[in-house]
């Protein structure tokens, strides 16, 4: 067993965590066995769990008993790329100019989370807690919240004991989050018939089709919002159904035989991702049969980027709520428009709550900071949660 000796403050060990450049998709090895020793030098016993290639991990662990009613605390060590932003400083150094800001990719999102929870750990370990903390920290969840699946069944089965709560600190001021949208990405496929740009009729055009396909979703988000599927505590209060890339066709006087667009979905809890994907599907196969007289070999084919990541929806009674009341001087609940991890912990039976140091606004972007008020209160939340827990 190690022996940890030194303590770190969180903007100490954020500053460690920053200095690891590790992408959304790429490998984190580097920081998960970072985390991995920090963790164990404390006599923790770490379990990660790595992809089939062995190039990447999530980690979890326990501190405290193995009883039922723990809760996790689950961050992630994956940031965005900095490419074609105009940085003032090394995104990959913390850098602190003395306006009580600490500037540096991730510092924001997420790892000013992870360092507070590894700051917070030594107080955890020489505590007699009664119900257990969990730490669980993924990857790719900057690339569709990959990881997370597979990390929070590999806990649900490792342990003996059931945990009942995870707060995942995406930044948030420390405002406690019931609410995000699901998300899922599609890639869309067109099959069609090439030739000369006078002889339209006879063809049919990919791109053209693409066209049609994605006015069919533009309005089937209108006519969602026209049925009253609305909830106002997002911006927009409505699912959205959006393209953001349109590919296809070779020249203007040439009928397009091949095109591809890319779209994504943003659920609101009340809607179903899956009844919208097939109503889409099937009108693409009433498409299929309306022009193979045209062209026989037409064909429109979709395919996830990733697995759908469901909404959250905690409700203001649940037990999460009440315990974030006890902890957090912020009580002023609230929804954020983007997808995370906590949809998918909570769709595995754990009641979930965002609520992390930091401002949304920040993350993403060049110069992206953490004030050190931020990080100051969610230690304190921490320390609130081991008061509670002992």
């Amino acid at each position: 067993m190690k022996s940890q000796t030194k303590l770190m403050t969180a903007a100490q060990l954020l500053s460690k965590l920053v200095s690891f450049p590790v992408l959304g998709g790429e490998s984190n090895t580097t920081i998960i066995h970072w985390i991995k020793d920090y963790i164990e030098s404390f006599g923790i016993e770490t379990v990660l769990v790595p992809n089939v290639e062995n190039t990447k991990a999530s980690l979890h662990c326990r501190i405290g008993p193995a009883v039922d009613g723990g809760v996790i605390l689950s961050g992630h060590t994956d940031v965005v790329p900095v490419i074609g932003q105009n940085w003032d400083t090394n995104p990959f150094e913390l850098s602190d100019k003395g306006d009580g800001k600490l500037y540096g990719r991730g510092s924001c999102d997420m790892k000013g989370y992870l360092a507070c929870c590894l700051a917070i750990l030594p107080e955890m370990v020489k505590t007699d807690l009664k119900t257990p903390i969990y730490f669980a920290f993924s990857y790719d969840e900057e690339i569709g919240c990959l990881a997370a699946p597979e990390l929070i069944t590999h806990l649900q089965n490792h342990y003996s004991e059931k945990p009942k709560f995870a707060i995942i600190g995406e930044p948030s001021l420390m405002q406690p989050i019931i609410g995000h949208k699901g998300i899922c990405l599609y890639d869309t496929y067109v099959n069609g018939s090439a030739g000369h740009s006078s002889g339209i009729l006879k063809e049919v055009s990919a791109v053209h089709e693409s066209a049609r396909l994605i006015l069919w979703l533009e309005d089937k988000m209108k006519a969602l919002v026209a049925s009253g599927s609305i909830d106002t505590r997002f911006t927009p209060p409505h699912t959205s159904l959006h393209t953001g890339v349109v590919q296809g066709g070779i020249a203007a006087n040439v009928i397009a035989d091949k095109a591809t667009f890319s779209w994504d979905a943003r659920i609101i809890p009340k809607d179903n991702l899956h009844e919208i994907f097939e109503a889409f599907e099937t009108h693409c196969r009433q498409r299929e049969e309306e022009l193979k007289s045209i062209y026989p070999d037409f064909k429109i084919k979709t395919v996830e980027q990733h697995a759908p990541v469901p909404p959250l929806d905690t409700k203001e009674n649940q037990e999460i709520v009440q315990l974030l009341k006890k902890i957090n001087p912020n009580t002023n609940l609230g929804t954020v428009p983007y997808a995370a991890e906590a949809g998918q912990f909570a769709a595995a039976g754990i009641e979930s709550i965002i609520c992390g140091p930091g401002s949304i606004d920040q993350a993403h972007r060049a110069n992206e900071f953490i004030e050190q008020t931020e990080l100051d209160a969610c230690v304190e939340l921490l320390e609130n949660l081991i008061s509670i827990s002992s």
